[in-house]
């Protein structure tokens, strides 16, 4: 099998003990290593390990959550894995195939099944790039934001506003929901999961709605152009100074924020003023 390129976001937990050359003597690696992590993570459930579709580490499974080992299990990685071949959040597709009703990301839910969480409370979530935590109380005003660094499409009654990364599934999966809506988005990248040189391509098309599709494809987009990207800085500031750190964000017109990816029905009861 041909490996592609891919970049891990960890955060590690080394586990003590002796040597691992015993584990991997026999047997296949995948079932080598789930037998070390058994012994050395008793109260976490692991249904299954593989090893070979990762290169030099492993996916372990625990339930709907996901986290990584090396081929000796010795370190413990939580984070996530993004194909840059295929421009691809691979931990985000395994996570909507255990569970696609799915809202909080990777590296937040694989921290709690970890030995029931015990080790993992040490290591601050990220959450660059995942559906954050649903539900806050915190409000907005976008309408001074210049359309320098939005990508506006849909004609629909309902108007929302959603900050953005290219390479977050989430955002992909929440811009398919609302294009079946009556709804108007003004769509605002930023580069969480370093995207900015694919936001500036989309930003300087001539056509903004079909670079935006292209790019959360993963598909070229043809441009020659350069143009004004400061529209993209503005759009990152005001995300700083707002505390937008994960994406997707959604900003309703009444300035309210809802942090993560929802359904069609719950999207829908929130823009029209719902909880």
């Amino acid at each position: 099998m041909k490996l592609k390129k891919r970049i891990l976001i960890p955060a590690i937990l080394l586990f003590g003990g002796a040597s691992t050359a015993w584990a991997l003597a026999g047997g296949s690696k995948s079932s080598s290593v789930e037998n070390l992590l058994h012994e050395r993570l008793p109260r976490t459930k692991i249904s299954s390990v593989d090893c070979d579709s990762f290169g030099s580490f492993c996916e372990v499974i625990a339930g709907k959550s996901i986290f990584y080992t090396d081929t000796g299990g010795r370190y413990l990685v939580i984070g996530r894995v993004y194909d840059l071949d295929e421009r691809k959040d691979l931990t985000a597709s395994r996570l909507i195939e255990l569970d696609p009703g799915a809202l909080i990301g990777g590296a937040a839910r694989a921290n709690e099944n970890v030995d029931g969480g015990d080790q993992a409370r040490a290591i601050k979530r990220p959450t660059n790039g995942v559906a954050s935590p649903p539900g806050t109380s915190l409000r907005v005003d976008v309408s001074k934001l210049s359309p320098k660094g939005a990508i506006k499409w849909g004609s629909g009654n309902l108007k929302v506003t959603i900050f953005s990364d290219f390479q977050c599934g989430y955002c992909k999966m929440l811009v398919k929901t609302l294009e079946q809506m009556n709804v108007t988005v003004t769509e605002r990248p930023i580069s969480i999961l370093g995207s900015r040189a694919i936001s500036e391509a989309v930003i300087c098309s001539a056509d903004r709605k079909k670079a935006m599709r292209a790019a959360y494809d993963g598909r070229n987009i043809p441009t020659s152009n350069t143009c004004d990207t400061s529209g993209l800085d503005e759009n990152e500031r005001f995300a700083r100074a707002h505390n937008i750190s994960g994406t997707p964000a959604i900003v309703r017109a009444d300035g309210a924020v809802m942090s993560g990816y929802r359904d069609r029905a719950a999207l829908q009861e929130w823009l029209k003023g719902g909880q």
